[in-house]
Parts: C-alpha cells; sequence; structure tokens
C-alpha cells in the first residue's frame, strides 16, 4: 500500500482555552462547528421565512421572531438526540455499565441519526404547540440543516476521528491518535499528536461527508428553493433532504471505517447486518427509514401538487 500524499493538519482539538479562577475552560473544533452550523443554518432560515414570494400564497409561515424561538427547541433536540443515539445505537452495553458517563458529553460521542431524530421530535412538538404547518416548518428547517453537517464534519476531520478504511488513493491520510495519557498510551507529552509506526493511509471519509451530505446536499437544496420555488409545494424540499442524505451516507459508509465495536474477526467491515463483504454497517441501517421518509415526502408533495 501507497503512503498517504495528503498530510494530516495535526491541528490541536481544542480551539481556544483560557484559565478562569483555576478552572481550565477549553472551547473544542467540535463545539465550535455545532455553534458555528447552527448560526449559520439559523441565517439561512431567517433569509427563508423573509421572502415572503418563495412560500405558498406569498406567506411565509412563521416569523423572525419564531424562528428565533424554534432555534432553542432544535439545540436541545440536537444535543438530547445526538447524545441517547449514541449511547442507544453504539454503545448501548458500555453505558449500560456505566450510566454516570451518559450525560458526558464534553468526553465525546455524539450520533447524527439521533440528533436528527432529537430535532425532528422537536420540531413535531413546536408546530403543533404553535399551529404552524409541520411540513413548511420541515421544509424551513431541511433548507438550513446541511450548513451544520458541514462544519461538523469538518471537525471530525480536525479532531482525528471517524476516518475511513485503509487505502491507497492518491488522496489518503494517515491519521495519528491524540495523546492524552502518556504513561498509558507510551507517548512523550499529553496535548500532543504521535504516530505508532502503525497507521496505514486512509479514506478521508469525513471529507467526503461533507462535500457529499453538507456542501452539495446544500446546494441542490438552495437551489429548488431559490431556482425552482420548491417551498411552494410542501414536503418537497424536506423530502430531497432525507433522500438525499440517507443515499449520501449510503455511499460514504462504503469508504468509512466501522466502528470498533462491529469489527470482529468473522465481520472484519463491521457489518450489524449479514457478515464478510455483503451486508450493511450500523450508519446505512439507521440511514433507511431516511429514505424511507423521504420518498414518501416526495410522493406526497408531488401528488399534491398534481
Amino acid at each position: 500500500m501507497t503512503s498517504a500524499l495528503i498530510p494530516f493538519p495535526e491541528i490541536d482539538p481544542v480551539a481556544v482555552s483560557i484559565s478562569l479562577f483555576g478552572l481550565e475552560l477549553a472551547l473544542r473544533w467540535y463545539a465550535l462547528a455545532y455553534m458555528v452550523g447552527i448560526g449559520f443554518g439559523w441565517t439561512i432560515a431567517v433569509r427563508v421565512v423573509g421572502q415572503p414570494r418563495l412560500w405558498p400564497g406569498g406567506a411565509a409561515p412563521m416569523t423572525r421572531a419564531q424562528v428565533e424561538d424554534l432555534l432553542f427547541w432544535v439545540i436541545l433536540g440536537i444535543v438530547l438526540g445526538g447524545r441517547l443515539g449514541f449511547v442507544l445505537f453504539y454503545q448501548p452495553g458500555y453505558y449500560l455499565a456505566n450510566p454516570a458517563e451518559i450525560p458526558m458529553i464534553w468526553r465525546g460521542g455524539m450520533a447524527f441519526h439521533g440528533g436528527l431524530a432529537g430535532v425532528l421530535l422537536a420540531v413535531v412538538l413546536y408546530a403543533r404547540r404553535y399551529g404552524i404547518p409541520l411540513l413548511q416548518l420541515a421544509d424551513l428547517l431541511a433548507v438550513a440543516v446541511p450548513a451544520g453537517i458541514f462544519f461538523g464534519r469538518i471537525a471530525n476531520f480536525i479532531n482525528g476521528e471517524l476516518w475511513g478504511r485503509p487505502t491507497d488513493v492518491p488522496w489518503a491520510v494517515t491519521f495519528p491518535s491524540w495523546c492524552s495519557d502518556p504513561i498509558r498510551q507510551g507517548c512523550d507529552a499529553a496535548g500532543t499528536w504521535f504516530y505508532t509506526g502503525a497507521e496505514l493511509p486512509r479514506h478521508p471519509s469525513q471529507l467526503y461527508e461533507a462535500g457529499l451530505e453538507g456542501l452539495l446536499l446544500g446546494l441542490v437544496l438552495a437551489w429548488l428553493v431559490w431556482g425552482r420555488r420548491a417551498l411552494q409545494r410542501p414536503g418537497l424540499v424536506a423530502g430531497v433532504f432525507f433522500s438525499g442524505y440517507a443515499v449520501a451516507r449510503m455511499v460514504v459508509e462504503l469508504f468509512r471505517e466501522a466502528d470498533a465495536q462491529f469489527i470482529t474477526p468473522d465481520n472484519p467491515l463491521g457489518h450489524v447486518i449479514g457478515l464478510g463483504p455483503v451486508g450493511l454497517s450500523m450508519g446505512q441501517v439507521l440511514s433507511l427509514p431516511m429514505l424511507a421518509l423521504g420518498i414518501l415526502l416526495l410522493v406526497l408533495s408531488l401528488r399534491r401538487a398534481q
């Protein structure tokens, strides 16, 4: 296998760190990505509701103030859903034995599908409480979400996590390990990247996801909203988002390293359905309901339009 040609940037996972009253307060790139992504998403949502001509009947389903109010519900759904999704989908046995660690989100461990489920629940509750058409609210959020996905996957790359399978493609990356315990890990100093010499060049699957699920999907949705007036058909934009994300994620999973808890000598690819070269990973299994929901929304939207 050839050497990786794209060097890993080795950026400190902590973006900003300050000492305050004897406490070390750190802002990690992952948290910063959430903040920037939510900020971009909010900006896009405000812009969309500020253009009534895009909506059916020339009237947006909600005001800017309601978008700001919805932001709190969405953040709550992301954090709670993302964390519980990771606990239930990826490491249920560990957290069943260590329930006190479930709230410790600063140690990492968030699942996109869980976060999405949390956001969907928050949206349904918000729509029912304030009498906002659910499909139009779903369309609005669908336009805003890809920005957050893009920045989140870039942060995954900076953190050197969720990497891809070994490969010899010219753009492969060799990912180091982060030294947090020099004695246990055998590294020189805490707070530095280090290489053991056993690393393999891998697909930068985090960048694949950023490009497909974030940038490309976001551009397609923006073109539909502003170029094709797709918001005139409630549910169409949300349908494209759900089905588009599901397809993109299922494709990237072909290049992404499975989570360690699913990999065994008999199942080196970490499939949770099927074994060997034929099967589905956990990410693909969780994407199937999204694909089904997206197709359903597309069919209902196009039927109503006819």
